[in-house]
C-alpha cells in the first residue's frame, strides 16, 4: 500500500525516480532516501513509509520508454523488512540486485504489452459488434421504408441519410425510429 500511495505521489505532482526514470528511460538509482536527495516531498514521503532506498527501471518496447517499475527498499531496522545479504539500503544494489529489478520491468513490460493486447482486441471487437448492430437495423429500415413509401431500397436510404443528416441526427437513430414505428415523417423527399 505504501509503495502505491508513492507511485500515486509520483503520478499527481511528476515528481520522483520512477518519473524521472520515465522521462528519461535511463535507469534511477538506487537511491538512498536520505535528506538532500533530488526529490525531497517524494523522499519525505518515502522515508515516513519506512523505506530506505529506491531504484526505478525503464520499461522498454523497443526504442520507446513506455513505463517504469520502481523497487522499494524497507530502511535496514523497520520491521517488516527483511535484514542480511542483497538487501538494498543505503550502500545501494549490487550488480546483481539491479540485473533482477530489470528482469522484473521486462516482465512487467510483457504483461503491460500483453493486456493492451487484449483491450484492443476486445475494443474492436465491442466496436464491430455495434457496427453490424447498427448496420442491421439501418437495412431493416431501408425494407420498411421500402415497403411503405414504395421506393427502392438504393432511394429508400439516400432518404434517410438526407433526412439524418437535415436534422443533425445519427442514422442509426433514424433507422431505429423507422423500424419500431416512429413518426419520423416521409423520407422519401427527405
Amino acid at each position: 500500500m505504501a509503495a502505491e500511495r508513492l507511485e500515486e505521489f509520483e503520478m499527481a505532482y511528476g515528481d520522483g525516480p520512477g518519473r524521472d526514470c520515465f522521462r528519461t528511460g535511463r535507469a534511477v538509482g538506487p537511491v538512498a532516501l536520505v535528506s538532500g536527495v533530488r526529490w525531497p516531498r517524494f523522499a519525505e514521503m518515502a522515508r515516513a513509509a519506512g523505506f530506505g532506498s529506491v531504484e526505478a527501471r525503464p520499461m522498454r518496447l523497443r526504442e520507446s520508454t513506455i513505463g517504469a517499475v520502481s523497487l522499494f527498499v524497507r530502511a535496514r531496522g523497520v520491521a517488516g523488512s527483511a535484514g542480511g545479504a542483497g538487501v538494498v539500503g543505503a550502500r545501494g544494489a549490487d550488480a546483481d540486485d539491479s540485473a533482477v529489478v530489470q528482469a522484473l520491468a521486462d516482465v512487467a513490460t510483457v504483461g503491460l504489452l500483453r493486456r493492451r493486447r487484449v483491450h484492443d482486441q476486445e475494443e474492436l471487437a465491442a466496436q464491430l459488434r455495434r457496427g453490424l448492430e447498427s448496420r442491421i437495423v439501418i437495412e431493416q429500415a431501408k425494407g420498411v421504408l421500402a415497403e411503405r413509401e414504395g421506393l427502392s431500397a438504393d432511394a429508400a436510404f439516400a432518404g434517410m441519410r438526407a433526412y439524418a443528416r437535415n436534422r443533425n441526427l445519427r442514422l442509426r437513430d433514424v433507422a431505429v425510429a423507422v423500424v419500431s414505428g416512429g413518426d419520423v415523417g416521409r423520407l422519401g423527399g427527405a
